[in-house]
C-alpha cells in the first residue's frame, strides 16, 4: 500500500491531466495505486469522496467531475450560500410533532 493519502494520489493524477475527471475514473486510479483489499473498497470509496469534498485543493464540478481548484476560475467553484433556500417551516413542524409525542408519552406513563 502507498504511503501517500488518497487525496495526494488524486492530486498527482489530476496534475498530470489537462482537464477534469469524473469521480469514478478518479476513484479507479486511486484504488489502483492504493491497492485496497476488496472488502474495504466500498468504505474507502466513500471516505475518498468525503476527503475530496473537504480538501480545498479540489473543485467539485457539474456532472460529478473533479479538477484542481487552482485551474478553475472563481465563478466555477464558488457557491453562493445566499442562494440556498432553507425551508424552516418543515423543521418547526417536526419540532412541534416531537414535543406533542413527548407530552403524550408523559401522560400515558
Amino acid at each position: 500500500m502507498s504511503a501517500k493519502s488518497m487525496t495526494d494520489v488524486a492530486y498527482e493524477y489530476l496534475s498530470k491531466r489537462k482537464k477534469s475527471v469524473e469521480f469514478l475514473k478518479l476513484w479507479n486510479e486511486v484504488n489502483l495505486v492504493m491497492s485496497f483489499p476488496e472488502n474495504k473498497v466500498a468504505s474507502k470509496k466513500a471516505q475518498f469522496y468525503s476527503e475530496l469534498m473537504l480538501d480545498n485543493r479540489f473543485a467539485s464540478l457539474e456532472d460529478n467531475k473533479w479538477d484542481l481548484r487552482n485551474r478553475r476560475k472563481f465563478d466555477e467553484v464558488f457557491i453562493d450560500t445566499d442562494a440556498i433556500i432553507i425551508d424552516s417551516d418543515d423543521d418547526e413542524e417536526e419540532l412541534e410533532l416531537d414535543e406533542e409525542e413527548k407530552e403524550e408519552d408523559f401522560i400515558e406513563e
